[in-house]
């Protein structure tokens, strides 16, 4: 691969971006070795979480610009520019960012797109497209809408301002901030955490709590408690549940 750096530890996959000359700009390439690698490995039962990082500097700038500069309306409509990203945000897969740096445009769009976010103090979130005279395109105002409201959504985008990791995490935007040496570290514990967990129960777990964003509360609870009725189908239901009674940990097969 060109663009990207796969490690595995155990169950958890780590995936690195690795275009340093531009910043980790996500270009297409990007995106379509980030997929070939991921598809399969989603598949894979022993595979329990991704996590999604950069460099220690930055996460990644944005999309890439130089791919996108010349093209009309009518190109990037009849290619359907980002639509594909959507790909990567279906994984079933349990992801996690881990960010250091700047996480801006594409790149806070990246972050979005997984389950948790866990950021470095000098991590730097954005959506500055309107700089560019665009808007973001890959899921910017939809999904960081429904992650920090509207009032600051609306400031992101409309005057294209950052914010840093704290401000994030009070927003909503990252889930725990961390010095910039115990990022990685960190997202790699969480991981193993989220992976050593029954792979049917966490798989439906992350269903329920993206359902939230997409139905209203009556739905959702409705939705909710049929998984909850679903999962006492599995072997690692009732494996939990005897360990538990049994005072002893669990061993879970995701079945």
């Amino acid at each position: 691969m060109n663009h990207l750096k796969l490690e595995r530890h155990g169950a958890v996959v780590t995936v690195r971006l690795n275009r340093p000359h531009v910043r980790n700009a996500l270009s297409s390439a990007l995106l379509a070795e980030l997929l070939d690698a991921l598809r399969p490995l989603d598949a894979d039962p022993e595979v329990g979480c991704f996590v999604v990082t950069g460099s220690e500097r930055v996460f990644a700038a944005g999309a890439d610009i130089r791919e996108m500069a010349g093209k009309s309306a009518v190109e990037m409509a009849e290619e359907d520019w980002f639509a594909d990203w959507e790909e990567f945000a279906d994984l079933r897969t349990p992801k996690i960012a881990a960010v250091n740096g700047p996480a801006l445009g594409g790149g806070c769009e990246l972050a979005m797109m997984c389950d948790l976010v866990i950021a470095g103090e000098s991590a730097v979130f954005g959506q500055p497209e309107i700089k560019l005279g665009v808007i973001p395109g890959i899921g910017g105002t939809q999904r960081l809408t429904r992650l920090v409201g509207r009032a600051t959504a609306m400031d992101l985008v409309l005057t294209g301002r950052t914010m840093d990791a704290r401000e994030a995490g009070r927003c909503g935007l990252v889930s725990r901030v961390v010095p910039d040496d115990r990022v990685l570290p960190e997202a790699l514990e969480a991981a193993a955490t989220v992976a050593s967990y029954g792979r049917t129960a966490v798989r439906a777990a992350r269903e329920c709590v993206n359902q939230a964003l997409e139905t209203g509360l009556r739905d959702g609870i409705r939705f909710e408690r049929r998984v909850f009725h679903a999962l006492f189908a599995t072997a690692d239901q009732k494996e939990g549940m005897t360990a538990f009674l049994e005072k002893r940990t669990p061993r879970f097969t995701g079945r």
